[in-house]
């Protein structure tokens, strides 16, 4: 039974990640509902992704749109840097505290869900500022971001979006490109460090990886039938659910 929620979990995850993204708020509860410590369970739903995230930069390589002072380089080294660090800062962190932020954290990713789009939809205005002001601007914004990533990968699609019209860009297909190559680098990077701080449970990181591409292809499949805005508000719920359910168990 424990297998089959697991690969339930990646297959739906998955598919929500082709669609709107949230998946993560699926394979952590689905994971500490089977027995794996809430850090483990954060670490392994985290390396899952690792494929899709490295199949989507692929994909979109050529798409990348570059905000001022983000060139790939920079990008790498402050993605990297973020991502090791906030990793890090996981394995420093007990269990239990750690369990007693899982409502928070979850909490906080749901409300960037919803008001994510409503930051990138709205058209930013002229930059009065230099453009050394905005590098530095977006590059301290991108390693909190990655920071956060690295602690804690919910929401991370859509939180990156959102930053990234805030610092000017239009462009969706640029967005995502750039989105897509930060997600494979800070992922890339936090699972290492998870892997050599010996939290990852390998029996399930197969299993939701391969259920999660599978997802990810029906996902793709499924967003030409069902409103964006159906799967975003089923995702909305979901994570909402969630959050209060986690409340309750650290309440206990």
């Amino acid at each position: 039974m424990d297998w089959l929620i697991v690969a339930l979990a990646g297959l739906l995850a998955g598919m929500l990640n082709a669609v709107a993204g949230g998946g993560s708020f699926i394979t952590l509860p689905a994971l500490v509902y089977v027995g794996l410590p809430p850090i483990v369970a954060n670490t392994t739903g985290t390396a899952a992704l690792l494929p899709g995230y490295l199949a989507s930069a692929w994909r979109f390589r050529h798409d990348i749109q570059y905000p001022p002072g983000l060139q790939l380089r920079n990008m790498v080294i402050i993605a990297g840097l973020g991502s090791c660090m906030g990793a890090a800062l996981l394995l420093l962190t007990p269990s239990d505290v750690f369990a007693n932020l899982i409502p928070w954290l979850i909490l906080i990713s749901t409300v960037a869900f919803v008001v994510g789009p409503k930051l990138i939809a709205s058209k930013p205005s002229s930059p009065k500022s230099s453009i050394i002001s905005m590098a530095i601007f977006n590059g301290f914004a991108l390693l909190v971001i990655c920071i956060y990533g690295g602690y804690f990968n919910g929401g991370l699609g859509i939180i990156l979006l959102a930053a990234l019209g805030l610092m000017g860009q239009s462009n969706l297909l640029g967005m995502n490109g750039f989105k897509n190559i930060v997600s494979a680098v800070l992922t890339l990077v936090a699972v290492f460090v998870y892997a050599m701080g010996g939290t990852l449970d390998m029996k399930y990181v197969g299993v939701l990886g391969v259920a999660s591409v599978l997802g990810g292809y029906l996902g793709a499949s499924l967003a030409y039938r069902v409103s964006p805005n159906a799967l975003r508000g089923f995702i909305v719920l979901v994570g909402f659910s969630m959050s209060v359910v986690f409340f309750i168990r650290a309440a206990q």
